[in-house]
C-alpha cells in the first residue's frame, strides 16, 4: 500500500499509516457517518469526494462542505478526541477510497509526529472556515446567491459543467423547497447562466464571475 498525502513526508509516519490504516472503498451515495453515531476511525480521503451535511430532527439535510483527496474530516477528529457522537452526516459524493485510521492512533500520532499534528491543525482551520462561510451564506445571502454559489462549488467538485441534479436534491441541500429552486433555476436559465435538462443542469464556464 503506497500512501501519499500532500502534507506528510515523514517516512516513519507514512510507515505507521500503512501499518495501521485500512483501505475502504465507499460506493457513491453511501452514508459513511450518521448524526448520533460514535466514530471509531478517522477517514482520510485517498480518491473521490465526501459530502458533509447537517441534518435536523425532521431528517432534512443542509450541505456544508466537501472533503476531497488528501483531506480528512474535522468532525471525526473532534469526535474521536472527545469521544462524542457525530453531529453531521457524511455521504460519498462519488465512488470514494478512504484510509481509515483507528481513533487511538490519531491520539498517539498527534503527540508523536509533528506532521500529523500540522495535518490535523490545517484540517481544523480549513473546516472552520468552511463552516463560517456556510453560516454567512445562510445569514446574509439571498437564496438566488446561495444557489449560484452552490452550482459553482458543485461544478468545481465534479470538474464538469454538466451536473446530474434534481431540483429536489438541490432544494434539500440548500434547505428550501423544490418550487423555490425550480423558479430560481429558470431565472438563471433566462439570464443564460445555466441550461436545464431532465435532471441535468449545464453551467457556464465563467459562472463564478457572477457571484
Amino acid at each position: 500500500m503506497n500512501i501519499q498525502l500532500p502534507l506528510i513526508s515523514d517516512p516513519l509516519l507514512l510507515k505507521e499509516l500503512e501499518k495501521h490504516g485500512t483501505i475502504q472503498v465507499i460506493e457513491a451515495g453511501k452514508t459513511i457517518i450518521e448524526p448520533g453515531q460514535y466514530i471509531k476511525m478517522v477517514p482520510v480521503v485517498m480518491e473521490g469526494t465526501i459530502k458533509v451535511m447537517r441534518t435536523n430532527e425532521e431528517g432534512h439535510d443542509l450541505f456544508l462542505y466537501y472533503i476531497e483527496s488528501g483531506e480528512t474530516c474535522a468532525v471525526s477528529l473532534t469526535c474521536c478526541s472527545a469521544m462524542n457522537p457525530s453531529e453531521v452526516k457524511a455521504v460519498a459524493e462519488e465512488k470514494t477510497k478512504i484510509l481509515a485510521i483507528p481513533a487511538r492512533k490519531h491520539e498517539e500520532w498527534t503527540n508523536e509526529f509533528r506532521q500529523w499534528k500540522d495535518f490535523v491543525a490545517q484540517t481544523y482551520q480549513k473546516r472552520f472556515q468552511s463552516m463560517f462561510e456556510a453560516i454567512d451564506d445562510i445569514a446574509f445571502k439571498k437564496m438566488d446567491e446561495r444557489l449560484l454559489k452552490y452550482l459553482v462549488v458543485k461544478s468545481k467538485q465534479a470538474k464538469s459543467n454538466k451536473l446530474s441534479l434534481t431540483h429536489q436534491e438541490v432544494a434539500r441541500e440548500l434547505g428550501t423547497s423544490r418550487e423555490v429552486i425550480s423558479r430560481l433555476l429558470k431565472q438563471l436559465e433566462n439570464r443564460k447562466l445555466v441550461e436545464l435538462g431532465r435532471n441535468i443542469v449545464y453551467v457556464r464556464d465563467d459562472l463564478e464571475e457572477f457571484l
